[in-house]
C-alpha cells in the first residue's frame, strides 16, 4: 500500500474509531438513564405493599427496563470490540506508514 493509500485508510479508521467512541457514549448515556428511572422505581415500588397491584406492576416495569439494559450492555460490549479492532488497524496502518517514510528517506539519502 502506497504512502497516501495508507495515510487515507488511517484518517478513515480514526473517523471510524471516533464513531464507535461517540455510540459508546450514548448507549451509557441510555443506561443511565435507565439506572436513574429504576432507582426512581424502587423508591416508589418501598413504599407500597409487596402484594399490591401496584407494586406487582411496577416490579413489571423494573423487570422490562432492567431487560433494556441488558440489551444495551450487549451492545455496548459489540461496540467496544468493533473499536477495539479498529485500534488493532490503527496500529497496524501507522506500522506501514513509518515502514513507507523509511524506506523514502533511504532511497533518497
Amino acid at each position: 500500500m502506497g504512502f497516501a493509500a495508507s495515510q487515507a485508510r488511517y484518517l478513515m479508521l480514526t473517523a471510524r474509531q471516533s464513531d464507535l467512541e461517540l455510540q459508546g457514549q450514548f448507549i451509557n448515556q441510555a443506561r443511565l438513564s435507565l439506572a436513574n428511572i429504576t432507582g426512581a422505581l424502587f423508591t416508589i415500588s418501598a413504599n407500597l405493599e409487596p402484594e399490591s397491584p401496584q407494586a406487582i406492576a411496577l416490579q413489571a416495569r423494573i423487570a422490562a427496563i432492567q431487560a433494556l439494559d441488558k440489551a444495551l450492555e450487549l451492545q455496548l460490549r459489540r461496540v467496544d470490540t468493533q473499536r477495539d479492532a479498529v485500534q488493532t488497524e490503527i496500529e497496524a496502518v501507522r506500522k506501514v506508514i513509518g515502514k513507507n517514510i523509511a524506506s523514502t528517506f533511504k532511497t533518497f539519502a
